[in-house]
């Protein structure tokens, strides 16, 4: 649920699942971050800045089961969902790979739309077969038929040739990938970034006394870009870096043994760790560290999303431990949601789908001829989503307000809520 934040938000009810997204932005002024200056908004953003999206309905109170559950069919068969006037592209894997959740993607369109009451969109929803060249006759296909705005691929390689695209018209992409390589200007990635999760835990270290960081980090890709996403957050805050040991898959107890003179014993000089690594991988990381000796009282394991999995809150060596994610309340009404209208549990990813429907949306009813317009899309104020609040930079990254949870008995317990207003770009 994308909803514009803002001054006075006006929300307007309906019955059963039909919510809609009234708004009110409130300009935070500024630049979206600190390198990059922003173009002049347009007159009429910076009366009415962007929109909301509650998250109510019969179903809101439900929380999501715990099992992944099958996947219906997609709600409809046809390849447009609506038709108003502001055409939108919807660009997802329908068919070959990943077409499980790009079917659960269109179902969450769908929805969006519906609790949208009938907007004046069209969404011309389009089957990239899950590759690069499918992706690029979808947005092909898209723009020919007049699409503004190009919601989705999923996958990172789609996500470049559709921009390809759609750059080429001077059109905007909001895309699903994690991959913060093929975020550029008017190519913006609606996803979960490691960036925001690491600043969000190292923030709130610092602000709970720890000075000095260790780091445990997988070589991979994902830890490529997280190792340096961790040092540079850590800089900021005035904290050092003590020592950083990389590991390869499934391999990490040398590297534990290596970073044991300043996370174990007495001697210990760091005061967290920190240890970015999925949840399928974690239990053998844990398990290194508690042959070592290590002890989570002493000091502290932080972790990115990836550790919010239940079956990680029993392990030994991350009781004390903290993670960044996004709250789970909104997921879980938007899942109670989900569920009452097609039967199945949605995968975590397509509430995305939900959001960028939903924002569009928004825009097409507060903005006019600017709706999709680079200042409109990056306002500062940034919009409120089924995930919590989010706003998109001019690189086309994106940053989220995330709650803090410790692990604790077997569980994950919020112990700093995420922010509803984020801070200043550029602070």
């Amino acid at each position: 649920m994308a909803q514009l934040i803002g001054a006075p938000v006006r929300l307007v009810r309906a019955l059963a699942l039909s919510v809609l997204l009234c708004a009110t932005l409130l300009p935070l002024g500024g630049c979206l971050g600190s390198d990059v200056a922003r173009k002049g908004r347009p007159s009429q953003a910076a009366l009415t800045p962007p929109v909301e999206i509650p998250q109510e309905g019969p179903s809101a109170a439900a929380p999501a089961p715990a099992g992944p559950g099958p996947v219906t069919p997609m709600a409809s068969a046809g390849p447009r969902i609506g038709a108003g006037s502001v055409k939108v592209a919807l660009i997802l894997p329908l068919t070959g790979q990943g077409s499980t959740v790009g079917a659960a993607m269109r179902n969450a369109a769908q929805l969006a739309y519906e609790e949208a009451q009938q907007p004046d969109l069209t969404i011309l929803v389009e089957d990239d077969r899950g590759t690069p060249e499918g992706a690029r006759e979808a947005a092909q296909e898209a723009l020919r038929q007049g699409a503004e705005i190009v919601l989705g691929p999923l996958f990172a390689g789609s996500v470049q040739s559709a921009a390809g695209v759609a750059k080429a018209t001077g059109k905007p992409v909001i895309g699903f990938s994690t991959d913060v390589t093929v975020a550029a200007p008017n190519v913006y990635l609606l996803s979960f970034l490691p960036q925001p999760e690491v600043d969000r835990v190292i923030e709130d270290s610092v602000a709970g006394g720890k000075r000095s960081f260790a780091a445990l980090i997988p070589e991979s890709a994902y830890g490529n870009a997280v190792e340096a996403a961790f040092r540079e957050s850590v800089a900021r805050r005035g904290a050092r870096v003590a020592a950083v040991e990389r590991f390869p898959a499934g391999n990490p107890g040398p590297a534990v043994e290596r970073l044991a003179r300043v996370i174990i014993g007495p001697g210990a000089t760091a005061d967290a760790v920190f240890i970015p690594e999925t949840a399928e991988a974690m239990p053998a990381v844990a398990a290194a560290l508690s042959k070592a000796r290590f002890a989570p009282a002493r000091v502290r394991p932080v972790g990115t999303a990836l550790w919010n999995e239940p079956a990680l809150f029993a392990l030994p060596a991350l009781q004390g431990g903290r993670f960044a994610a996004p709250d789970r309340s909104g997921f879980s009404a938007f899942s109670g949601r989900y569920q009452a209208r097609f039967g199945a549990v949605p995968p975590r990813v397509t509430s995305l789908a939900y959001d960028a429907v939903t924002l569009a949306a928004a825009l097409a009813r507060q903005y006019g001829s600017q709706r999709f317009a680079e200042p409109t899309l990056t306002n500062g104020a940034g919009f409120a989503g089924v995930d919590g609040t989010f706003r998109f930079r001019p690189d086309g990254q994106s940053e989220r307000a995330l709650a803090v949870y410790e692990i604790r008995n077997n569980a994950a317990t919020p112990v700093s809520p995420a922010p509803r207003v984020l801070a200043k770009p550029g602070l």
